[in-house]
C-alpha cells in the first residue's frame, strides 16, 4: 500500500496495490474511488484533504481490532445497482 499527500493540491491519495486505474467514481465531492478491470476498488483519492484530515502530512499505522461499532452503510438505489454490476 502506498500513501501520498501532494501539498501543492491538497489532495491525499491511498494506493492499494499496483493495478492500472480503469475507471474512477466520486462517491461525494471530493472523494474519488479507483478500480481495477475488474470492478475491484484500488485506491482512494481525497480531494482538499487538509480541510477533512486532521493532519494529511501525518500518518500514524497500527496493527489492532478494527473499529466495527460504526453505524450500517446506507446506500441509494443508483449505488446499489452499480455494486450489483460489479460483482
Amino acid at each position: 500500500m502506498k500513501v501520498i499527500y501532494d501539498p501543492d493540491r491538497d489532495i491525499l491519495q491511498l494506493s492499494f496495490n499496483q493495478q492500472l486505474v480503469e475507471e474512477t467514481t466520486q462517491i461525494t465531492p471530493g472523494l474519488i474511488l479507483d478500480y481495477d478491470e475488474d470492478g475491484h476498488i484500488i485506491g482512494i483519492e481525497i480531494r482538499q484533504a487538509s480541510r477533512k484530515v486532521d493532519n494529511p502530512q501525518e500518518i500514524t499505522y497500527a496493527i489492532g481490532e478494527a473499529d466495527t461499532s460504526k453505524p450500517d452503510v446506507v446506500f441509494d438505489e443508483a449505488e446499489k445497482a452499480k455494486l450489483r454490476n460489479r460483482q
